[in-house]
């Protein structure tokens, strides 16, 4: 941890860190060192040493960002209330049109995945995915990556994934020109969603993470899982699955210990996991540009076969 890092940081936003420090621990923080954290692809990131004995975790953007971390720091809070699993404590975050936007969280080292890493994952993100009460979607909207995601509520499950999901990335595709139009291809996803998606109608919402590659989960100090970057609504809880297995990285007895204790109904693997899957693709291209188009096209094809 150095010092002397503070003075490439902005001092506005050190001033609101100390700010919110200060507000949490009813008492004068000062923020001493600081040390640039590396993972995330969006926003930058640092890790705040202070004349508390813990850490704290800051990320920011160089000009204002709307309420994107209101609704990380949203997410995160529902997602700490709603399991054992490790999920960073909200500090604080900017409100308004702050320059930089930032979200302040306690820090969460990462350590060594304990012998039943995998297992302790899956059974709590199968309790996380208890049905609730309620239609699909969430309070407010919140964002997937930096992209604007819209939440409902919608009661129909099959309507939400595509007027929620789909349709919106597929709109944002066309008008950056990684797509001519919305072909016919789309189309008839969209007729036969309702075939596809009602067998599970239901089993009902569950609060999903909503972002769930390996990126955004690691072991923690204990060995445990710890959850980071959520974009949280109610769901379908297999699109937490289906976003596991799209790039990988989670071992065989994760989605064993899931199954174990939130059997999946038929049809998951067969069609509604490449139906899921097709939501993260676009959001990809949108963000990252064409290189994800064949991919994507392939996996529409192969979810209308």
């Amino acid at each position: 941890m150095t010092a002397g890092l503070l003075d490439t940081l902005p001092r506005k936003l050190l001033e609101d860190a100390e700010t919110a420090l200060s507000n949490h621990v009813a008492h004068q923080v000062e923020i001493v060192g600081a040390e640039r954290v590396t993972g995330g692809c969006i926003h930058q990131t640092a890790r705040l040493s202070t004349n508390l004995p813990e850490d704290f975790f800051i990320k920011w953007a160089p000009e204002p960002l709307s309420d994107v971390f209101a609704a990380e720091a949203d997410g995160l809070s529902a997602l700490r209330n709603s399991t054992d699993l490790t999920v960073p404590l909200v500090i604080g975050h900017s409100e308004g049109d702050r320059n930089p936007a930032w979200l302040l969280l306690e820090y969460v080292p990462r350590g060594s995945p304990a012998p039943d890493y995998s297992e302790r994952l899956g059974r709590a993100l199968a309790d996380l995915h208890e049905p609730r009460e309620g239609q699909y979607g969430w309070h407010r909207s919140n964002y997937i990556g930096s992209l604007p995601q819209t939440n409902g509520p919608v009661a129909d499950w099959s309507e939400f994934w595509w007027v929620a999901r789909l349709e919106p990335q597929l709109k944002l595709a066309v008008d950056r020109g990684y797509l001519a139009e919305v072909d016919q291809e789309w189309a008839a996803l969209e007729s036969r969603l309702p075939s596809m998606l009602g067998t599970v109608e239901g089993e009902g919402a569950s609060l999903v993470h909503g972002d769930l590659w390996s990126g955004n989960v690691y072991p923690g100090p204990d060995g445990g899982p710890v959850l980071v970057d959520p974009a949280a609504y109610l769901g379908h809880h297999e699109v937490d699955l289906a976003m596991t297995e799209l790039f990988g990285g989670f071992a065989r007895a994760f989605y064993d210990a899931y199954a174990r204790t939130r059997p999946l109904a038929k049809g998951y693997r067969e069609v509604r996991r490449h139906v899921y899957q097709l939501y993260p693709l676009l959001v990809h291209v949108n963000l990252f540009g064409r290189s994800y188009l064949s991919g994507l096209s392939g996996a529409l094809r192969g979810t209308l076969s």
